[in-house]
C-alpha cells in the first residue's frame, strides 16, 4: 500500500508541475513577428556591426519594430535595401556609407626604419619592442595585422607594405581600428575626401629624415582652408567635417603631401607643391 501511495503522490506531483509549465508557457509566451525571419534572410548576413547592431538578426528585429530604416545597412545593395523597404512598407532612408581610413602614407619607399625587428610577424608584437623600430614613432609598421583580421578581404598591403582599403568591400566593421597598435585606422563617411594622411606629432623638418611624407606642422593647409575648416592641434592638422569640406585648396601648398584628397577613382591625390616621390624600392634603414 505504501508503494501505491508513493507512486500516486509522485504522479500527482508530476501532473501538477506539467500543468504549471503549460500555464507558465501561456502566460510568459513572447510573440515573435514572423517577418523578422523574412527580413533577416534579405540581409547580407555579414554580421559586421556597421549598422550599429551586433548582427543581422538584431538589426532585422529593429527594422520590423520600426526603430531603424533599411538604409542603415550600408553593406547591402541598393536593390536589397529597396526590397526590405517594400516588404515592410517603409521608406529606405539615407545612410552614408562608412569606410576605414588609414592616417599614414609612410610606406617602405619613403619611411625609414631605425632598427630591424625580428620576431612574430605582427604589428602588435613589434610595437611592444621599442615601438616597432620605425623612425617615425607614429607610422604604420606594415606587418599586416589589419589585413589578417579583415573578414571581408577589404585590406591588402601594397608593394611598400602599406595597407590599402578596398572601398567596395569595406563594411566599416571596425576590426582594423581595434587591431592597429598605432591607432592609424578610423571609420569615416566616404564623403570625407579631404584627409590628413599622417599622425606624426613632431614639429619641424627633422622628421623628414625618417619619413618624406610626414606632416611638419607648417600650417599652410590651415592658412589656405576656408574659414575654420582646419586648425593645427598638437602639431597636426584637424579637419572640421561639420563645415563644408569639398575643397582641394588646403592640399595644394602642402610640401610633403601629408594632407591629401581621396578620389574614388584616382586614389590619393596630392597638391601641386608636394614633393614628388620617385623611389621605387625600399628606403635604406639607418639612424638619423
Amino acid at each position: 500500500m505504501s508503494i501505491v501511495i508513493a507512486v500516486l503522490a509522485l504522479g500527482g506531483l508530476t501532473l501538477a508541475l506539467a500543468l504549471l509549465l503549460v500555464v507558465a508557457n501561456k502566460k510568459l509566451y513572447v510573440y515573435e513577428d514572423e517577418r523578422i525571419n523574412v527580413v533577416e534572410d534579405m540581409l547580407p548576413h555579414a554580421n559586421c556591426g556597421a549598422c550599429g547592431f551586433p548582427g543581422c538578426r538584431p538589426f532585422a528585429e529593429a527594422l520590423v519594430a520600426g526603430k531603424v530604416l533599411p538604409g542603415k545597412c550600408t553593406v547591402s545593395s541598393p536593390e536589397g535595401r529597396e526590397a526590405i523597404g517594400d516588404f515592410l512598407g517603409i521608406s529606405v532612408g539615407n545612410e552614408e556609407k562608412k569606410v576605414a581610413r588609414l592616417a599614414c602614407g609612410g610606406g617602405t619607399n619613403v619611411a625609414r626604419n631605425k632598427a630591424t625587428y625580428e620576431g612574430l610577424e605582427s604589428c602588435q608584437a613589434a610595437a611592444l619592442v621599442s615601438g616597432g623600430g620605425k623612425g617615425c614613432f607614429w607610422g604604420c609598421l606594415g606587418l599586416g595585422d589589419c589585413q589578417k583580421v579583415c573578414d571581408f578581404d577589404a585590406i591588402h598591403l601594397n608593394e611598400y607594405s602599406l595597407p590599402v582599403v578596398d572601398l567596395d568591400k569595406c563594411t566599416a566593421c571596425g576590426d582594423c581600428v581595434e587591431v592597429c597598435p598605432k591607432d592609424l585606422f578610423s571609420l569615416q563617411p566616404i564623403s570625407h575626401q579631404l584627409w590628413v594622411n599622417c599622425k606624426n606629432l613632431e614639429k619641424g623638418d627633422e622628421i623628414l629624415e625618417d619619413c618624406q611624407v610626414a606632416c611638419t606642422a607648417c600650417g599652410r593647409c590651415a592658412m589656405d582652408a576656408p574659414g575654420d575648416l582646419i586648425v593645427i592641434e598638437n602639431n597636426l592638422p584637424v579637419i572640421n567635417y561639420s563645415l563644408a569640406h569639398k575643397t582641394q585648396e588646403p592640399i595644394q601648398r602642402c610640401p610633403t603631401g601629408a594632407i591629401v584628397w581621396l578620389d574614388p577613382k584616382l586614389g590619393i591625390v596630392k597638391g601641386r607643391e608636394s614633393s614628388k616621390i620617385i623611389r621605387k624600392g625600399d628606403r635604406e634603414p639607418g639612424f638619423s
